[in-house]
């Protein structure tokens, strides 16, 4: 017997049990999936500090807590659909629209994450080595990948929204420039 049959077994409960016992089954699965996640992530971290690359360290850290977050929202979003196609109250249609929201945050919050780790972990692998760093430009590479993925978000914010992004597009292009020549001699610096 399939998952799928189950599912439907369970949907057909009378007096709406049935679609209560399956938003639990949603839930449940949801909690256990996040559960396993974090028992993989954890038992990762740890194999992957023995490792002397940081990206790896970084990955492992920064991944954690988004894809709890993102394994809730993709549960709850499933649950909510389920309750708009049995009860059609006008709340649940923003489900979709909410949850891409959502998936867009949740993934600007992990490439934050990983971008301030990578940054820690390059900073105390140089300490460690007493190798010689420039800290002025660590932290201004750090803030430029941070802002990059900021306005990209929220790029794609507007864009879900619906707003044309086109124009403010073509002012980032300009701007850019603009910002690429003044930075040149700290990147000449740098390479």
């Amino acid at each position: 017997m399939e998952f799928s049959d189950v599912f439907e077994k369970i949907g057909s409960i009378p007096g709406g049990w049935g679609l209560a016992a399956k938003i639990f089954l949603i839930v449940f699965v949801a909690l256990a999936i996040d559960l396993v996640q974090r028992i993989v992530t954890r038992k990762m971290s740890e194999r992957t500090r023995a490792t002397l690359n940081p990206w790896d360290d970084a990955l492992f850290d920064a991944v954690r807590a988004p894809a709890s977050a993102l394994i809730w929202l993709l549960g709850i979003s499933i649950a909510a659909e389920m309750i708009d196609n049995k009860t059609d109250a006008e709340v649940f249609d923003y489900a979709d629209p909410l949850r891409e929201i959502g998936i867009i945050i949740i993934l600007t919050w992990f490439l934050l994450r990983l971008i301030g780790k990578v940054e820690n972990n390059f900073v105390r692998k140089r300490q460690q080595e007493k190798q010689e760093y420039d800290q002025t430009a660590v932290d201004a590479i750090g803030k430029l990948a941070r802002a990059s993925v900021v306005i990209t978000a929220v790029l794609v914010l507007l864009q879900t929204f619906g707003v044309s992004v086109s124009g403010i597009l073509a002012f980032g292009g300009v701007g850019g420039i603009a910002v690429g020549f003044a930075a040149k001699d700290m990147l000449a610096n740098f390479f």
